[in-house]
């Protein structure tokens, strides 16, 4: 299935095993799943103009965060939210309160065979559940995703999450929503604009903007954690560049307005 491969990766680097990684002074930049495919080529570019290598670790923003607070080695954390790195900073955990980085979108996504016409929005969605069609529909766990979180506010917003919650199937972060999503074996979901996009994803299925006014606005912050080194440091300042913001700008990410 989808990213299994990228999951163990990022589970292997997130907890420092391994013999490879053991010998690899890189180092482990913690990002939320939305980045996925996005901070893969960041860090490439990064990679290739400075020769400096780094380790990227993906999960939601809400288990990265418990990880820093458990003492996980990571020197720089890409949330997909604003409120986390801030809680981070407030609780001294942080260099300083760090910046916002981009603004995500969400889509609704739909495997190729699908049942479920994402062209018709939400209403596309509303007719497949009355015909009792809509069996599985996934999203990332708002417990803990942002992207979540903003699924859940827009399916609040034109009244389906109560009526979702026989079907719904959670992702332990969105990039798993999206694995299920597009599995064929679910009929749709919602999931991250960046991760439709991406070439490894969009063949599998359609997908379609959910506009930005049905949840709260997907500000993503980064900041440098306490013992942040001298590349995590060169790689923050990076991401601030034109080349590190267009490859961000390929996968729907924006700047927020006065950035």
């Amino acid at each position: 299935m989808l990213f299994n491969r990228r999951f163990l990766l990022a589970a292997i680097a997130a907890l420092g095993l391994g013999p490879a990684l053991a010998q690899d002074d890189a180092p482990v930049i913690a990002a939320a799943s939305s980045l996925q495919f996005a901070v893969e080529d960041v860090a490439k570019a990064f990679t290739a103009k400075t020769g400096q290598k780094l380790r990227l670790s993906f999960g939601s923003t809400g288990n990265m965060s418990r990880q820093i607070r458990e003492g996980a080695p990571f020197e720089m954390f890409l949330a997909a939210d604003d409120a986390t790195p801030t809680a981070l900073h407030a609780d001294g955990l942080t260099r300083d309160a760090g910046m916002v980085y981009a603004v995500g979108r969400v889509v609704l996504v739909a495997p190729n065979g699908s049942a479920l016409n994402v062209e018709q929005g939400f209403d596309g969605v509303r007719t497949l559940l009355d015909s009792g069609h809509l069996t599985r529909f996934a999203i990332a766990n708002p417990d803990h995703a942002p992207y979540g979180i903003a699924a859940r506010e827009a399916l609040i917003a034109r009244g389906l999450w109560d009526d979702l919650q026989p079907v719904l199937v959670l992702g332990e972060n969105v990039s798993q929503a999206a694995q299920f999503a597009l599995s064929g074996n679910v009929e749709g979901g919602i999931i991250a604009y960046s991760l439709a996009l991406a070439p490894e994803v969009a063949p599998r299925g359609t997908y379609a903007l959910i506009p930005e006014d049905w949840h709260e606005p997907l500000r993503q912050r980064m900041v440098l954690l306490k013992d942040a080194g001298p590349v995590a440091k060169a790689f923050y300042a990076y991401m601030q560049q034109p080349a590190a913001r267009a490859i961000m700008a390929r996968y729907g990410f924006t700047l927020p307005e006065g950035e």
